[in-house]
């Protein structure tokens, strides 16, 4: 077994073993059937993905496994990552609060239907893996980098945040949590800093990069940002 595919199994390990104690601890129960749904749809997905990768781009999933607030070469994308990962985290612990206290009465149909956004954001998120094998997870320009504008890049200049944010705004209702979603303008927030700052730099260090801001005005949603 080589060390990639080992990194792999134990980054995907490490992450459900944490959204499932974020979950089920603050819950106190395993009969939360919308998280094991939540969970079953994320885990297919991002197994699908890695799979993908190993076959495929394994030098993308070297840099995909780069993770967390020290990955980041600059402070300020340090605090940001922090940021954003306690976001996420509170997330999650709403939510599980959320049912063991029974604030929230999501029906069905809807926890159902936020399950298929967040595939429908995983699978934009794929989609940028397939057209751009320098989608580190940090903020930096690889050697042969160049600008991608094809793809959901055609429509979006960052469609890997597009296919996150969907997710992410999906991911209470699926979690059948209204209090959860008081987490995501905050987090919102913190991805659009991110963003930004990501902007400047491509624009400083990446051939074309402006060029490509003029003729894809988008960053995040078609005709509207």
């Amino acid at each position: 077994m080589n060390t990639l595919l080992i990194k792999s199994i134990a980054g995907m390990l490490n992450f459900f073993i944490v959204m499932a104690l974020c979950l089920f601890l603050p819950a106190m129960t395993f009969q939360f059937w919308q998280a094991w749904l939540y969970l079953f749809c994320v885990l297919i997905s991002v197994l699908y993905i890695t799979i993908y990768l190993l076959r495929q781009d394994s030098a993308l999933l070297q840099r995909r496994l780069r993770v967390g607030m020290f990955s980041e070469p600059r402070l300020y994308q340090r605090i940001i990552q922090t940021f954003s990962s306690l976001l996420f985290i509170f997330t999650y612990l709403i939510s599980g609060f959320d049912h063991r206290f029974h604030w929230s009465s999501v029906p069905p149909f809807l926890v159902i239907t936020a399950d298929a956004v967040a595939l429908a954001g995983l699978y934009i998120v794929h989609s940028v893996f397939k057209v751009n094998s320098h989608t580190s997870s940090v903020i930096e320009i690889s050697e042969g980098q160049r600008v991608i504008s094809t793809g959901p890049y055609a429509h979006v200049r960052h469609p890997l945040y597009s296919g996150a944010l969907l997710m992410l705004l999906a991911t209470p209702i699926a979690l059948g949590s209204w209090r959860g979603l008081i987490a995501i303008p905050p987090l919102i927030l913190v991805i659009i800093l991110r963003l930004l700052d990501e902007e400047r730099f491509l624009r400083q260090s990446l051939p074309g990069y402006e060029e490509y801001c003029r003729l894809t005005p988008w960053r995040l949603i078609p005709r509207i940002w």
